[in-house]
């Protein structure tokens, strides 16, 4: 049975639902309770987002993020037809919107692929692709600022969490972290995701389908970039063997992604996606939300060694962090 202020929340935005409707919650999502609910025309997905995440630290997040979320996915479907769920509605007051449900068999995620070592250059070559087309799409126009006051979001649910929180724990980095975090928020210029991760990612049957826009900004593309770049390199610690695919996803998503840049020098994008990296793969083992998958000290050490290397000398090549990493995972 589901809850009835869900139920409530859907007839308010016009969803036709019976008061014995069934469902599943679905599991994986940290920051949102996530439902497969059988509305009266078929099945459809529900997400409701929590004022405090599920994470071991104390990590608050103001639950108006679900609103922006829902704007997100309108404009990246408007840019890109398919780049995000259909939006069925959102209802403001409960904090939670309903989307189509893409059924697994179907819509397999990525971050489940890579696991199992599929690492496809020209799939990633294709979420950069729609990743820049999303972009370049609402880069021009300013009607998409004034949607997306979400600075305070942005910097409680990212900035804070990854960077600062990061640099709590190597106060020898702290400079250098908010350093990072000031340069993000001075370059606003586009409709920011804020959590492209292969988690987030479905492997559609036309193209990659991008979900849980909860950090959606109006900011720098290049922190989009450079999260999902982030999550290639540590999966070489977590499948070892497609160490290779892996890097070849790299080089892939860095060519496509350049080859959208319009809307300013895609060198200088690319220095400030080069930057930004080094301060979250670090964050990725000693900020406030740690990948799961990487617990073996040893490895913590390698990406430290790494991340650390390269805030003391930022880099203004991606392919200058690939050879770094590549370098340590030889030895």
């Amino acid at each position: 049975m589901i809850a009835q202020d869900i139920l409530a929340a859907l007839r308010r935005m016009g969803i036709a639902v019976d008061d014995a409707a069934t469902g599943d919650r679905l599991t994986g999502g940290v920051s949102s309770d996530i439902w497969r609910i059988d509305a009266t025309d078929g099945p459809i997905c529900v997400k409701r987002a929590l004022a405090k995440l599920r994470v071991a630290a104390d990590w608050q997040a103001p639950v108006e993020r679900n609103l922006y979320e829902a704007r997100w996915m309108q404009r990246a479907n408007a840019a890109v037809s398919g780049a995000a769920p259909a939006l069925l509605g959102q209802d403001e007051a409960g904090g939670m919107l309903a989307m189509a449900f893409l059924p697994p068999d179907n819509y397999p995620l990525w971050k489940a692929q890579l696991h199992d070592g599929h690492a496809d250059p020209l799939f990633a070559a294709r979420v950069a692709t729609t990743l820049v087309r999303i972009h370049a799409a609402t880069a021009p126009d300013p009607a998409v600022a004034a949607e997306f006051p979400t600075d305070g979001i942005f910097y409680d649910i990212r900035l804070e969490p990854y960077l600062v929180a990061t640099g709590r724990a190597h106060p020898d980095m702290a400079a250098a972290l908010a350093s990072l975090v000031a340069t993000t928020q001075a370059n606003k210029r586009a409709l920011v995701h804020g959590d492209v991760s292969p988690k987030n990612i479905l492997c559609g049957p036309n193209g990659p389908v991008f979900l849980d826009a909860e950090c959606a900004w109006w900011g720098d593309p290049a922190f989009d970039l450079a999260f999902c770049l982030n999550h290639l390199l540590l999966k070489c610690l977590w499948t070892p063997a497609a160490r290779d695919r892996f890097l070849a996803c790299f080089d892939a998503m860095v060519a496509a992604y350049r080859s959208g840049v319009a809307w300013e020098d895609p060198a200088a994008l690319e220095r400030r996606a080069a930057h930004l990296l080094p301060g979250l793969f670090l964050a990725r083992v000693d900020g406030k939300s740690p990948v799961e998958y990487i617990v073996d000290g040893q490895d913590k050490d390698r990406v430290r060694r790494v991340a650390r290397a390269l805030l003391s000398e930022p880099p203004d090549s991606l392919d200058t962090i690939r050879q770094a990493w590549t370098g340590e995972l030889r030895q």
